[in-house]
């Protein structure tokens, strides 16, 4: 069932700050602690993120859905269940293959800003 944000994530969830994200297809809140950013994303299906880095670690968890992730030059089918690490300066890259929901811990406390 969808939440009145139309996240598939719960209202627990998206009552949280919504995050400002630079790109069409994604949401995404925020759940904010003093040194690392806790941020539960819905991504739509077809969404390709450009490859990047940052100088922190992110651990992430997909949810629901499946992407294909490459991370430092290593691709990789994730689904339900599946956790990865991207080390810090570590470029990755993601294409999401369906609707997916992700949990993504960033080891930085403001990777991304809460929506205005």
């Amino acid at each position: 069932m969808k939440s009145p944000s139309g996240s598939l994530f719960p209202e627990v969830i998206t009552s949280l700050p919504e995050a400002e994200i630079p790109f069409k297809g994604a949401k995404a809140w925020i759940l904010q602690s003093e040194t690392k950013q806790l941020v539960f994303f819905d991504f739509e299906a077809n969404l390709k993120l450009p490859e990047h880095s940052h100088n922190y670690a992110q651990w992430g968890m997909v949810v629901d859905g499946k992407m294909e992730m490459t991370i430092a030059g290593n691709a990789r089918v994730f689904s339900k269940g599946d956790e990865y690490l991207v080390p810090a300066e570590a470029l990755h890259s993601a294409k999401f293959i369906e609707k997916t929901r992700l949990v993504d811990l960033f080891s930085e406390k403001s990777r991304y800003k809460p929506k205005q």
